[in-house]
């Protein structure tokens, strides 16, 4: 009996848990980089629980509690004109890669200011 415990347990470290979708790890992230964010979004229908990537491309205006479990980022699109901003947890399930596109110049932790004003960025491209 004991040695089919240990036989079970042995099983269980073994087997690798299979998932479609992993998470890549964190890159370096400043305030003014362009992100895509790939956050995976569960849908329920009539044919059951469906899940998906959906990709969200914006700027990061702010990037809060630093590695932290609870740390955040709050990145900022324009979409037909009008501003929309996310406010993503960086070690949340659900988002599953965040790819940094460009980076801009920036003197300040905080881009609030870019709400209001329509100021362009110098940005760089990263390789």
């Amino acid at each position: 009996m004991a040695a089919d415990k240990k036989q079970k347990a042995s099983d269980k470290e073994t087997k690798p848990e299979k998932s479609k979708m992993e998470r890549a790890a964190l890159p370096e992230l400043k305030t003014g980089m362009t992100v895509k964010v790939h956050q995976l979004i569960s849908e329920q229908g009539p044919k059951g629980e469906k899940k998906r990537i959906q990709v969200y491309e914006g700027i990061i205006i702010a990037h809060k509690h630093g590695l932290q479990p609870g740390a955040t980022i709050t990145v900022r699109k324009v979409s037909d004109g009008i501003g929309v901003e996310k406010i993503f947890p960086l070690h949340s399930p659900n988002v599953m890669k965040i790819e940094p596109i460009k980076q801009a110049k920036t003197r300040q932790a905080k881009l609030y200011y870019l709400r209001t004003s329509k100021k362009r960025l110098k940005e760089t491209k990263i390789n």
